[in-house]
């Protein structure tokens, strides 16, 4: 729901709605309740960041109807630790959704986002951690931050991550796999 607060408390004042309506309405755009998980859709304009989908556990069907909450609510999409089985259900839903294999997530774009805001390194040691290390990439990406991926610097050979001391300095977080 695409609230405009200022609009809303303005028909209060002239006595087109009552508090209780209003009330009503604020708290029916800020949380869906789908019976098995309670939808955060306020998440977004109160934290600066939307509601993340943690796919274990969870059943494809219950993936799409939270996914189906966030667009319905105007907010981009992540689902984390996605099975390409939970993506094949998706993706009959919402065929703009994008399955990323490495990091196993999902997303999906409703809104184009701003242009990025600061910069976090994601440095790993080594190839087989990887997988991790992306799946922090594309939450950072999809959160609004530029992103730096350092991968393979090795545990061993202290050379391997000097060279990249700058990009360590004028990141704003370092995540480190």
């Amino acid at each position: 729901m695409d609230l405009n607060l200022g609009e809303l408390l303005q028909r209060v004042a002239r006595g087109e709605l009552s508090a209780a309506e209003a009330e009503t309405i604020l708290s029916a755009s800020t949380e869906t309740n789908l019976g098995f998980a309670r939808v955060d859709l306020d998440r977004l304009r109160r934290r600066g960041l939307a509601e993340v989908i943690f796919c274990p556990g969870k059943t494809a069907d219950q993936i799409v109807n939270i996914m189906s909450a966030l667009v319905a609510g105007g907010q981009n999409v992540l689902a984390t630790r996605a099975t390409p089985e939970q993506y094949a259900v998706v993706c009959q839903a919402h065929a703009q959704a994008v399955y990323h294999a490495l990091p196993k997530a999902i997303t999906l774009r409703v809104v184009e986002p701003g242009s990025p805001v600061g910069q976090v390194a994601v440095v790993c040691a080594g190839t087989s951690d990887i997988p991790v290390a992306e799946e922090a990439a594309l939450t950072a990406e999809v959160m609004g931050a530029r992103v730096e991926r350092i991968y393979d610097v090795g545990v061993a050979g202290l050379h391997r991550v000097l060279s990249h001391v700058e990009t360590l300095k004028s990141s704003r977080a370092v995540v480190v796999v």
